[in-house]
């Protein structure tokens, strides 16, 4: 099921709550800070449910950035998380593959988000490719949040889904990717 993240049907977005919470514990140190994404983001939620309970979900966040000196309409994914009970049966990498088939249909030029290095295989299996090298810069430009900051141990996931994209597909590994997505949605 596919929403704009504030059309999420109140009980479903009650169970993503709970799921991210089991996931990323509000007291633990690698809770975000709120799991509200920034409305400029465009945000759309992406829900994999078996009747009526939430099996995996993740979003979609939306928007334009510069890269070598060209403009690209890139979308990222943010906090994909599977139920703890629901998990090794495959439902999070059929619903990260459909985000991707999904995004492919968006007129974007590029997907592009972190994950951490341990989860790469994981989305290599459901279409993203890594690029080595690459370093996502979120937050903003006055207060920059860098993907390879110590302490993080991140890898940068890709596709290019335009012409524009993929003519220039070779300017993104080896490279530092300013997102600045704001103060909200620091890196997505």
């Amino acid at each position: 099921m596919t929403f704009p993240e504030t059309e999420t049907p109140t009980a479903l977005q009650t169970q993503v709550s709970e799921l991210r919470d089991e996931a990323w514990p509000p007291d633990s140190a690698s809770a975000p800070g709120t799991f509200a994404h920034d409305p400029a983001l465009r945000p759309v939620s992406m829900l994999l449910v078996d009747g009526a309970t939430v099996l995996a979900a993740l979003d979609i966040l939306f928007k334009e950035i510069v890269h070598a000196g060209q403009r690209f309409r890139a979308a990222g994914l943010s906090t994909v998380v599977t139920r703890g009970t629901a998990r090794g049966k495959g439902h999070g990498r059929r619903l990260v593959t459909a985000a991707h088939d999904a995004m492919a249909t968006m007129e974007l030029d590029i997907g592009l988000f972190t994950c951490d290095r341990p989860l790469q295989p994981f989305y290599e299996s459901a279409g993203w490719q890594w690029l080595p090298g690459a370093v996502l810069i979120g937050g903003t430009p006055q207060a920059p949040l860098a993907s390879d900051r110590p302490g993080f141990d991140k890898v940068t996931m890709a596709d290019f889904f335009s012409p524009l994209g993929r003519d220039h597909r070779s300017s993104f590994p080896h490279s530092r990717i300013e997102l600045y997505p704001g103060e909200i949605d620091r890196l997505w």
